[in-house]
Parts: structure tokens; sequence; C-alpha cells
């Protein structure tokens, strides 16, 4: 029994984020450590920053797959499939629906998109400045994050967010090792060092094999589970890195038209939860309801794959020196990567006007000092922006 409420508990607690999280990746992180960290206490900020550090360095859509870790961490497989479902099921259901009626909605400049985008500042601020003081505490990780920062700025793509976490790796190696902690606090995971083995190589026999079937058999739908199997599995830097992949596949094919992936884009915008849910979208506008939920299987697949296989090793690792040194640079840097996000795209796609950064100011101030729920961030931001939206007319 005690088992089932453990379950039914993640099942609620990720639905709520689900249909609450939006703003991107980034913000996702902030309601996950308003979530399950700050209020429920279900992880140390020290393991939830090392699962945050670890998904960095794996492809696929970070958040998501912190969800699933910490699913996992809390009630074993069955936890993190639930925790992703109860993530991502809302938006999965959405874009499907917005598939089959693209053309009857025109939410592009609706005002609650825009109120959801200040809500998204407010919450990665809140983020940042959280994870800040438990990641940097000193002058060096304070160093190690501003210019991580400052390259984002100036360098902002994928492959210069990668090369940051390793270069932060190896000073955290060479600078923390002998000044961490000796004792961590564990954590129980009930995978074993066995599956997680196992794991790693149903991801490599499916990479190998896919296209070769792919291409051997003649069928839609392994079509569909080949392509955003192999885009879910490569792709580094969150959801909006997936985007330009996805159009090469499936714009220049013939399978949708420009305009109909842009909709779709602009709907996925618009939606809590992961951006990743966007093959939902053009999985349906390929080949129906049954095309959307092989791909959005096909495109989560690669995160549980890759969970799976990293998590009965963090463990183990973190008792090392070596190690917790290179997760201290690794951790300052993501500080450094959080906040060059909150400033590019969370900040400047966000904030058109003085009645914005007043709305997010306060949103801020309930968030950080009175303690507001997040669900209730998201309600009021989308009240008060009406107002707002009605005052700068």
């Amino acid at each position: 029994m005690a088992k089932n409420n453990s379950l039914l508990e993640i099942l609620g607690t990720s639905l709520k984020l689900g249909l609450t999280s939006f703003g991107g990746p980034v913000a996702h992180l902030g309601y996950f450590k308003n979530e399950y960290i700050d209020k429920r206490k279900w992880l140390d900020d020290k393991t939830y920053a090392d699962i945050i550090a670890i998904c960095q360095f794996l492809p696929g859509p970070a958040s998501s797959q912190v969800g699933i870790a910490i699913g996992m961490l809390r009630g074993g497989f069955l936890g993190g499939v639930i925790s992703w479902f109860g993530f991502t099921i809302p938006s999965v259901a959405v874009l499907i629906l917005f598939a089959l009626f693209y053309q009857s909605f025109a939410l592009g400049d609706a005002t609650w998109i825009a109120s959801l985008k200040v809500v998204a500042v407010a919450v990665v601020a809140h983020a940042v400045l959280g994870l800040g003081k438990k990641l940097t505490p000193d002058r060096p990780r304070i160093a190690i994050a501003i210019a991580a920062a400052l390259i984002m700025l100036l360098f902002p793509s994928a492959i210069v967010q990668i090369s940051i976490i390793i270069a932060a790796a190896i000073l955290g190696f060479f600078m923390f090792s002998k000044q961490v902690e000796t004792k961590v606090q564990p954590f129980s995971v009930s995978i074993t060092k066995k599956q997680g083995v196992i794991s790693l190589s149903v991801l490599a026999i499916l990479l190998v094999g896919l296209p070769i079937l792919s291409q051997t058999i003649s069928n839609s739908y392994l079509s569909i589970f080949d392509t955003f199997f192999r885009v879910g599995s490569i792709v580094f830097g969150g959801g909006h890195v997936v985007l330009p992949l996805l159009e090469q596949e499936v714009v220049p094919n013939g399978l949708l038209t420009s305009g109909e992936f842009l909709a779709g884009y602009g709907m996925a915008q618009a939606v809590p939860g992961p951006l990743f849910t966007f093959a939902s979208y053009l999985g349906t506008m390929i080949s129906g309801i049954t095309g959307g939920i092989i791909a959005t299987a096909a495109m989560f697949l690669p995160s549980f794959l890759l969970i799976v296989g990293a998590l009965p090793f963090l463990n183990e690792l973190r008792k090392r020196s070596s190690f917790q040194g290179i997760l201290t640079g690794v951790n300052a840097s993501v500080v450094g990567i959080l906040l060059a996000a909150f400033y590019d795209p969370v900040f400047t796609s966000s904030i058109a006007n003085g009645g914005h950064f007043g709305l997010a100011v306060i949103l801020f101030a309930l968030l950080h000092f009175w303690k507001t729920p997040a669900w209730l961030i998201v309600i009021i931001g989308v009240v008060l922006g009406e107002a707002v939206a009605y005052l700068f007319a």
C-alpha cells in the first residue's frame, strides 16, 4: 500500500507540474526545485544539483530527464515512467488535438501567452537565485559561473554549452577535488548496474538497427519511430535545439509544409511541459493520432534508456572526491548557463514593456518572499497580465 501511495503521489505531483510548468526547460527546473525539493523534500539540494549536472551531459530533454530521475529515485522504474507521464501528457494531449484542428486556432498573439512568458521570467529568476546560493557560495565558483554566463551570451550554441560543461568539469577536478565534502547524502535506487548496462546496450542497438529496418521495411509507423528516436538520441541543448533538426527531417521530405511546421512550433511554445512534445504534433500531422503517439514514445524513449543507464553508477561515483570535484565545477557552470538562458531567451522574449517588467517583479516577490505556490503564480500572472495589457494597449 505504501508503494501504491508513493506512486499516486508521484502521479499527482508530476501532473500538477505538467499543467503549470510554462516557460521551457530552464523554468521547469525552477518549478521542480520549488515542488520536489523546497516543498516535498524528496531530495536535498546537492542531490538535485548533481542530477541536473548529469542530465546536462546527456543528450535529450534535460528537464524531462531530471523529472524521470526524481521519479525513479522516489518510486523505482515505474515511478520514473509515472513521473514522465504526468509531466508530459497534458502537453501531448493539447498538441495532438491542435494537430487535428490547427487551422481553427489563432493563439499566437493572445495576451495569456505573453503573460505565461512573464511568469517564466519570475520562475527562472527564482531558480537561478536559489541554485546560485547553494552551488556558487565562494569566489572561485562564482567566477566559473560568471565566465560560463558570459561565454554563453557571446557564443550561444549547444556545442559551446557542452564545451563549457567539459571545461568546468576539468577545472572542478583540479580545483575542488580536495575541498569537497567527504560525506554525501546517498540516495536509494532500485535499478542495478547490470540493468544500466543493458539499457545503454539497447540504446546502441536501436540507434544502429532502426535505420536499417526502416530502409528494409516500408512502413510509415516504423519510419516515424526511427526519425524521432534518432533525433531524441543525439540532440544536446534542450527543446529549442531539437526544432531545426526536426524541421530538416519533415519539411524538405514533404511530410509537412513550412507553414504547418511553424503553426505547431507556435502552439508548442504556449503549452506547459517539455518542448519535445512538439513531436506529438508532428507525428499526428504525418500519420494521425497513432503517428502522434508513436512519435512521442520514440522521442522520449532515449531519455529513459540514458537515465536507467546513468543512475545506478551515480551514487557510487558521488562518493569519490575526484568525481565530487568534477560535479562541483559543473554545477557552478550550470548556474552560469541558467543565468545566460534567463537573459536570452527567457527575458528578451518575454519582457516587451515596463508593464511586463513590473508584473515579473511582482510575481518574483510573491514566489520568493511570500512563498506563493508556483501553480498559483501562473494563475495570478495570467489575471494580472490582462490588466497590464489593458493599461499598455
